[in-house]
């Protein structure tokens, strides 16, 4: 977060030169009354900013009085900027994800919830055709099964977020999105959120509430925070929306020949499930995979060193149409199953590679770019480009093509770029 003069507000993150330079703006600002001048100059920005917003907001069609009650006291909130800013240093390992969102309790919790609902989820899954332990997976990751719906107001979060300009014209969009769930009588004008300004119990962003949330229970109101209908509801009429298919599962645990191409690896690389079969790839339990219809994609959310291999189907990248992230997605698969009855992964967690930080994978997309595998900008964040320079680099390595960054790769890499 950076003050008035484009300082960072947290001292702790300054170097003393610039510690020495705040504390002179400071004692200058104090002493001569600038500070305050500044600050009211920052508010007269967000001042102006919103008074800008209201007039949009009109022009798209808000009644003054809604637009009134939800700006009423809105404000920049620097700890929402900061949680915005803010990455976690060092990245977790599949075991490490997984094992802190799919514990006993909260597959105990559940199975719990699956047989509470279970009329309701069933009602659900017949109306949009997804299984009602997905539903109640998601449920239980977004939320912690309705337990923590987030702490800020949803204006406050979305207005800083917009006012702050990083992601400024999706954020306001959002913010517009709200405005006209609060007209329709959706969303009450003081609703909780998350610091990002998530919704409800499956944690819509308010353009995919206005799109795609339901009354399932018939009252006139979409609610997602006190009508488990339309929770339920939502989070299926959504997923089914963006491809969902009811016959099929997520994916599973599968075991790979040891003559396995690694390249063949990845959520991008679809093949008919026959011709996984004919590679070698059977079931965990060594029995032939199921089923001969549809395509499916192996993937290694450990790598090959650590982490289970599976093949995954389309619904897996439905899932991950809700969340971007690879293990996210594994997780609501996998906890899912759990709730349904089935067992854990069959692959031990023994041999776990240790996470990386941002600056290790910075430094190895850097590396990388050196040596002529392109990464895209080196930014610290493992995305596609990341693992396909990492996999092209391992195969002319020779190398198990997995794309799975690990800090052994990174020790070669070091050495490769001296050469």
């Amino acid at each position: 977060m950076r003050g008035v003069w484009g300082l960072p507000l947290d001292q702790g993150n300054l170097g003393p030169m610039e510690r020495i330079l705040l504390s002179a703006l400071i004692f200058t600002g104090m002493v001569f009354g600038l500070w305050p001048m500044a600050v009211r100059a920052a508010e007269t920005d967000f001042s102006a900013w919103l008074t800008e917003f209201r007039l949009e907001a009109r022009a798209a069609g808000i009644r003054d009085d809604v637009v009134d009650r939800v700006l009423a006291g809105v404000r920049p909130i620097d700890k929402i900027v900061e949680l915005d800013r803010r990455q976690p240093e060092f990245v977790d390992t599949f075991w490490q994800y997984v094992g802190t969102r799919v514990t006993p309790a909260r597959v105990e919790q559940g199975r719990a919830h699956l047989q509470r609902h279970r009329e309701l989820l069933q009602a659900v899954e017949r109306r949009y055709q997804v299984q009602a332990a997905v539903l109640v997976s998601f449920w239980g990751l977004e939320t912690d099964f309705g337990g923590n719906t987030g702490q800020f107001r949803a204006a406050d979060a979305l207005a800083t977020l917009a006012y702050d300009g990083r992601r400024g014209p999706f954020f306001r969009e959002q913010l517009l999105a709200l405005l006209h769930l609060v007209q329709a009588g959706d969303v009450p004008p003081d609703a909780r959120a998350s610091w990002a300004g998530a919704l409800g119990q499956m944690q819509f962003m308010p353009t995919t509430y206005r799109a795609y949330a339901v009354d399932f229970d018939g009252d006139g109101r979409r609610d997602l925070w006190h009508s488990m209908p339309d929770v339920f509801a939502s989070a299926a009429n959504y997923l089914a929306a963006i491809g969902w298919d009811g016959a099929r599962n997520w994916g599973e645990e599968v075991r790979l020949p040891a003559d396995f191409d690694y390249y063949l690896a990845g959520p991008d690389v679809e093949m008919p499930i026959d011709s996984w079969r004919d590679l070698g790839v059977t079931r965990a339990s060594g029995a032939a995979l199921a089923g001969t219809a549809g395509r499916a994609s192996i993937i290694l959310p450990g790598g090959v060193e650590a982490g289970p291999a599976l093949l995954v189907t389309s619904n897996f990248r439905v899932i991950m149409g809700w969340n971007r992230a690879i293990n996210y997605a594994v997780t609501v698969g996998h906890l899912a199953d759990r709730i349904g009855g089935r067992g854990p992964f069959v692959t031990p967690r023994g041999g776990d590679v240790a996470g990386l930080s941002r600056t290790d994978v910075a430094e190895m997309q850097t590396l990388l770019g050196r040596l002529g595998f392109d990464t895209g900008e080196a930014d610290g964040v493992v995305g596609s480009r990341t693992r396909d320079a990492i996999r092209d680099f391992q195969r002319a390595a020779t190398l198990p093509a997995d794309g799975f960054p690990t800090s052994g790769l990174l020790d070669r890499l070091r050495v490769a770029a001296k050469e």
